[in-house]
């Protein structure tokens, strides 16, 4: 393409050669270095570079290219932000595009569809391990290099790690090529991820099999139309590429794999259809959809006239998180902090040594266990203690233990479970009978009771020590005087909806665990005395069999799901890797961690991101689809619990009610509590605080001796 007159002979001291193209950011030249290098140089359009927040933007984005350096993508060169026109240059490649290539030379054969399937998902790994989306995958950004295909043009790339709080996108822009877009950068374009690379990963294969888009319309709206709603159109790929297109190309972000797992398909020779979606009676959690019409009529406000024209987008503040609207607590909320009062006898506790080990809140309720209570309640506006139940209804107990634990509290009921001694004969012996209970939160009625196991060879039914856990159609639990069985217990009235036998746990120790309102077995395999591997097993809600089964190397529990993935975390020394199984096409994919994680440390994922905590306060948060370390930081809360989180802080407690609020994008701390140790007793050798429950803006930290406080987070 021959200079124009208007076009610079020089810029950044690369001299300028040939012009290579021109889009909706800028003009791309072939630039030669003193050296005789050859670069791709991009120099923006001039209507962006009197922009400061695209600058702003633009230098964070060519702060990340620089970390993409793999063998498929095109590595950033140079680049200055700060120049007239902002320009940034990177390797020239030199070949054909692929879009350029299949109008000259007709579809790609089946071991180079391969091979270019194989390259683009290795280029989108290395993209995503460097904090970026591309967002603009499309034919004409693949080169056909002689050792294999590159991506190329990062112009409308976005750094991933800026999460929606702090995203640059003007309103009513829709940045990309819509024949090779994903439905999210339609219908929610500031929340567009790696998934969206994935499905354009899927249309670009598609294409190079047949020779069109899998959504090519005439009309630039008929396409976005279809690739929101429609079925894409793969009469003419390949059998043996059918399968991995139609992965990439499911319409939830979460329902599709992952680069690393698209590899992993590709090496093995097998591609696992697409499961269908599951019906909302299945799945409580599917993403809503909107009606057909509502979504068209979107679409043609937000296409408009720019919607052929991949741009560059400029800055709108995003708030949200903790500044909600005014008054986002329980209706009467004040500062309280209130004990317990004994579950045995209406008086202050006799022989209590320990905090709550858990919470729950539902209606106007907060119920709290643990140190011998089996549940008790405070109101969420005013603290008022109405009632307490201790674990062992009929013993004489002094307390001194840390049992009693919330499964779980939901429609005003709280479970949780009973464990009732009873001696045998005169030696001093006694028997326990476990039960799982319903009690009503406002009245601590039992509204059901169901005993679980009765004897020495018993499981208690504990949620913490993996006997049991919540569904949305009851409580799975081990079952039977040995233990023998684990079942579902009706969420309604208690009654056994199926029984299933467990592993023998001489051979195969399993607990149950859960992810996503979902129940798992996990199963240690020995070889000797070491652990060797872990299954992990999904049930079926509905009869307790096993839908599927996964083994894993080593040691491992589930930490929980993110972006449609199990998390699963080494449970005895220290944390190397995070094992991810995609829960719908169970493929298993290892994450190396950078840096390694201590062993001492406690793991938790919340909102997608790991959380390692240290008994002397460091946090760290990480990335579980990287393994990259987001930031480190001393919380100043030492033996902190389980902590939560709300969309822009994470919220950490010490056992005496010290409290710490951590940014959770920069981990900066934002904010401290002191600790509030009443009674004078404290002292919780090897405790932990218990978790803390958020209720709008009203956080409830547990600790000292059976205590609850409550703060407004806005005023932190």
């Amino acid at each position: 393409m021959a200079l124009r007159e208007s076009d610079p002979v020089e810029v950044g001291g690369y001299r300028i050669e040939d012009r290579l193209g021109s889009g909706g950011m800028g003009v791309v030249y072939l630039a030669r270095s003193a050296s005789g290098r050859r670069l791709a140089l991009k120099v923006v359009h001039a209507q962006y570079a009197d922009d400061d927040e695209f600058r702003t933007r633009f230098r964070r984005e060519v702060a990340a290219a620089r970390q993409v350096s793999g063998a498929f993508t095109a590595p950033v060169v140079d680049a200055d932000a700060d120049a007239p026109r902002p320009w940034m240059a990177t390797l020239y490649i030199a070949g054909e595009d692929l879009g350029s290539h299949v109008r000259s030379h007709g579809p790609l054969p089946l071991p180079k569809l391969r091979e270019l399937a194989a390259g683009l998902a290795e280029a989108l790994r290395d993209i995503h391990r460097a904090g970026m989306v591309h967002r603009d995958l499309k034919p004409a950004n693949v080169m056909l290099a002689e050792d294999g295909p590159r991506v190329i043009d990062f112009g409308i790339s976005r750094a991933a790690e800026f999460a929606a709080q702090d995203v640059l996108t003007q309103t009513g822009r829709v940045m990309g090529t819509p024949p090779y877009m994903s439905p999210e950068q339609f219908s929610s374009p500031q929340d567009v991820g790696p998934a969206a690379d994935v499905f354009s990963l899927g249309s670009v294969v598609a294409y190079a099999a047949t020779g069109r888009g899998p959504f090519d319309s005439p009309s630039p709206y008929e396409t976005a139309v279809r690739v929101v709603d429609g079925a894409p159109e793969l009469d003419n790929v390949p059998p043996e590429l059918l399968p991995f297109i139609r992965l990439c190309l499911e319409k939830h972000p979460k329902s599709r794999p992952t680069p690393d797992e698209l590899l992993t398909l590709l090496r093995d020779g097998h591609v696992p259809e697409p499961r269908p979606e599951p019906t909302p009676a299945a799945e409580e959690t599917r993403p809503v959809r909107r009606p057909k019409r509502r979504r068209r009529l979107w679409l043609a406000t937000a296409l408009g006239a720019a919607l052929l024209t991949a741009v560059t987008a400029t800055t709108v503040a995003v708030t949200g998180g903790d500044d909600p609207a005014p008054g986002n607590l329980p209706t009467g909320w004040q500062n309280w902090r209130k004990m317990s009062k004994d579950p045995s006898v209406d008086k202050e506790p006799v022989g209590a040594s320990n905090p709550f080990n858990r919470c729950a809140a539902t209606g106007r309720s907060l119920v709290c266990a643990g140190d011998d209570v089996m549940a008790t309640r405070f109101a969420l506006a005013d603290g008022r203690n109405t009632w307490a139940r201790p674990i062992d209804e009929t013993a004489d107990d002094l307390g001194g233990s840390s049992a009693g634990t919330i499964i779980t509290a939901r429609s005003g009921r709280v479970y949780v479970y009973g464990a009732d001694d009873r001696p045998i004969g005169d030696e001093g012996l006694s028997r326990t009978s476990y039960t799982v209970q319903a009690l009503d939160a406002e009245t601590g009625k039992v509204i059901w009771k169901r005993v679980t196991g009765d004897g020495d060879a018993a499981t208690e039914p504990s949620s913490e020590r993996g006997a049991s856990v919540a569904v949305p159609a009851g409580i799975i639990t081990t079952y039977g005087n040995d233990s023998k069985y684990y079942a579902l217990l009706g969420a309604d009235d208690g009654k056994v909806r199926w029984k299933r036998p467990l592993p023998s746990p001489e051979e195969q120790p399993c607990l149950l665990r859960s992810a996503d309102r979902q129940a798992y077995l996990v199963c240690a395999h020995f070889t000797g005395t070491e652990i060797t591997s872990t299954s992990v097993t999904q049930l079926d809600p509905t009869t307790g069999r096993p839908d599927w089964t996964v083994k894993a190397k080593g040691d491992q529990d589930i930490a929980g799901q993110a972006d449609g993935r199990l998390v699963l975390v080494s449970a005895l020394g220290d944390h190397r890797t995070v094992t991810l199984i995609n829960a719908r096409s169970h493929v298993l994919t290892t994450v190396r961690l950078a840096p390694a994680q201590p062993e001492e440390s406690t793991v938790y994922l919340l909102g997608g991101t790991l959380y390692f905590t240290l008994p002397g306060g460091s946090v760290r948060a990480v990335d579980p689809s990287t393994g990259r370390q987001l930031w480190k930081t001393d919380s100043t809360v030492e033996k902190s619990g389980a902590p939560t989180a709300s969309a822009t802080r994470l919220y950490l407690a010490s056992p005496s009610g010290r409290l710490a609020a951590i940014d959770r994008r920069t981990g900066t701390v934002v904010a401290t509590s002191p600790g509030r140790d009443d009674s004078g007793l404290l002292d919780f050798t090897g405790t932990t605080g218990a978790p803390l429950v958020l209720v709008g803006d009203a956080l409830y930290i547990p600790y000292g001796i059976r205590s609850v406080y409550t703060v407004d987070v806005r005023t932190l």
